[in-house]
């Protein structure tokens, strides 16, 4: 592997594309990269605003990738988000409607609270500590 290698997408099982896009580019404000389509599907990808690692937003097909909605680790956190400002970005996320699990806590990491999206996702926000 090379020095240059990095993560540059993780896909997201999702019901569908459009309900996707308008929760995450709506909702947290996240760009629309790409909307390809592709015949049978498309190649949808979203970005949070500084930038980072993409989400291709992957419309579930089939049994068994439809019962991987929201699931897709078993219940554990799956994604994380960092922000430089988590109490302004926590605010605006409640502001919005995002459903967090509990109040934020503190952790050697940083400032953390637990929270899902609509498809059943659970995610981390993250105020690293400097």
């Amino acid at each position: 592997m090379t020095s240059r290698a990095r993560i540059a997408a993780v896909a997201v099982v999702v019901p569908d594309y459009d309900s996707a896009i308008a929760f995450y580019t709506g909702t947290l404000g996240f760009h629309l990269a790409e909307d390809i389509d592709q015949g049978a599907k498309r190649w949808v990808t979203v970005e949070p605003p500084g930038g980072g690692a993409r989400l291709v937003l992957a419309r579930a097909e089939g049994a068994a990738q439809t019962a991987a909605v929201g699931n897709q680790t078993g219940g554990r956190v799956f994604l994380f988000l960092h922000t430089d400002d988590f109490h302004r970005d926590h605010a605006a996320m409640l502001a919005a409607g995002v459903m967090f699990e509990g109040p934020p806590r503190h952790e050697p990491y940083g400032s953390v609270a637990v929270w899902r999206d609509p498809f059943g996702n659970r995610w981390d926000l993250i105020g690293p500590t400097p």
